[in-house]
Order: C-alpha cells, then structure tokens, then sequence
C-alpha cells in the first residue's frame, strides 16, 4: 500500500515536469493561444505551471532575456520528489 502511494506520489511530480517542459517548449514555438486546439492545451499547460514560475521569477534577478525559472523549477521538485519519495517508502 505504502509503495503505491510512493509511485502515485512521484507520477504526479513527474506529470508536472512534463508539464514544465511543455511551457519550455511553448515558449519557443510561439503557439497562437487563441488556436482551436493548441490554445486549450496552452492556457492549461500555462495555469498549472505559472503558481510555482512565478514566485521563482520574482526572486530571480533579470538575465538578459534568458529564463532559467524553469531549470531551477525543475531542480527543486526533483530534489523534493526524491525526499517526499524517499520518506514515504521509509515509512513501510
């Protein structure tokens, strides 16, 4: 049972990354928000991933048009998936 709930745990901090990733990739590609199909998908890639970009932003100083919120993003849910995980599976 604890071992489920340990994989259910890191599906969910996985799907968020793919998440991220796709933000990344959106911001390349431009996609027309208002697009019948992709803009669904982006304004909802755009609002689950934004509560947790932005407050990285704020505190991140201006890098010349380069935006490493995502990597460092990326980072901090690797670093507290592997903790949450990591503890939960202890606990069996």
């Amino acid at each position: 049972m604890i071992i489920a709930i340990a994989n259910a745990v890191d599906l969910i901090f996985r799907a968020y990354t793919i998440l991220i990733f796709a933000r990344v990739i959106f911001s390349w590609i431009r996609v027309d928000p208002y697009h019948p199909f992709w803009g669904p998908i982006l304004r909802f890639v755009f609002q689950a991933t934004e509560p947790l970009i932005q407050p990285i932003r704020r505190l991140l100083p201006s890098m010349g048009g380069l935006d490493f919120t995502p990597l460092i993003l990326l980072i901090g849910l690797d670093l507290i998936r592997g903790l949450v995980v990591s503890l939960i599976v202890s606990l069996a």
